[in-house]
């Protein structure tokens, strides 16, 4: 493999990764294209956002996660440099394959095919400017704009995105004024809540994922309230909504 010169665009990728012997190894094998044939860039723009968007930023994908690093910025500096897409992909795939020691990004996190094909959309998609178009424009739903919620039996349903984005599947609810049961399902690999601020916490369901569901009961007098996931970075990054109680 041909020796490769350490200078300080490739460290600020090596910095993006926080895996300097990735970063050198991949950027020394850099001529490989960032896509193939074989990558299904649909695939892995879904997987991207359901595993991996509750904590990392990436325009395109419309994900705004807070935990780790915002994708587009960590690398841009290094893509404006001249270091290939390639060289994204690889250092993506190496991250997930190997995730740092006590870091907060858990192994296995996506396996086999998956890898590649999330590695494949990273590589492709980081900072671009505009959309997504064609089949990865509709690949993942767009999260938070279903009709309102509305309470039934004294029990208002709100449930999480089932695609792993960090959103309820409505950002609007109605409910009468009451006793209101506010229960949220949670199909995700994401774990969520879901509370109710009234200038400041009043209630909270617990935290769960994977067919998990959280719920609380309260009084609600007339008024607007705001409910929202207080797992860290979720409510930051828009997984909220408004409860309108008459």
């Amino acid at each position: 493999m041909p020796r490769v010169r350490r200078g300080r665009a490739q460290g600020r990728v090596v910095a993006a990764a926080a895996s300097a012997a990735t970063a050198l190894l991949l950027a020394a094998c850099g001529s490989q294209s960032p896509s193939s044939s074989d990558d299904n860039l649909v695939e892995g723009k879904r997987l991207f956002v359901e595993r991996c968007g509750s904590c990392h930023t990436l325009a395109r994908a419309e994900t705004r996660g807070t935990v780790g690093p915002d994708l587009d910025a960590a690398f841009r500096q290094s893509l404006s440099e001249g270091f290939g897409r390639s060289v994204v992909r690889g250092v993506v795939a190496e991250q997930i394959k190997n995730p740092l020691r006590n870091g907060k990004m858990p192994a296995d996190l996506v396996t086999g095919d998956g890898v590649t094909d999330v590695a494949a959309y990273v590589a492709e998609a980081v900072d671009r400017e505009g959309s997504d178009t064609g089949l990865l424009a509709t690949a993942v739903p767009q999260a938070g704009g279903g009709e309102p919620a509305v309470a039934e039996n004294g029990v208002l349903q709100i449930d999480a995105d089932p695609n792993g984005q960090l959103a309820y599947v409505t950002d609007k609810a109605e409910a009468p004024a009451g006793t209101l049961t506010v229960r949220m399902g949670n199909e995700s690999q994401v774990e969520h809540d879901i509370a109710v601020d009234n200038g400041g916490v009043t209630a909270k369901g617990e935290v769960v994922g994977q067919g998990g569901t959280s719920e609380f009961t309260a009084d609600f007098p007339a008024g607007e309230f705001v409910y929202f996931c207080t797992v860290p970075g979720h409510r930051e990054a828009g997984m909220e909504g408004t409860l309108t109680v008459r």
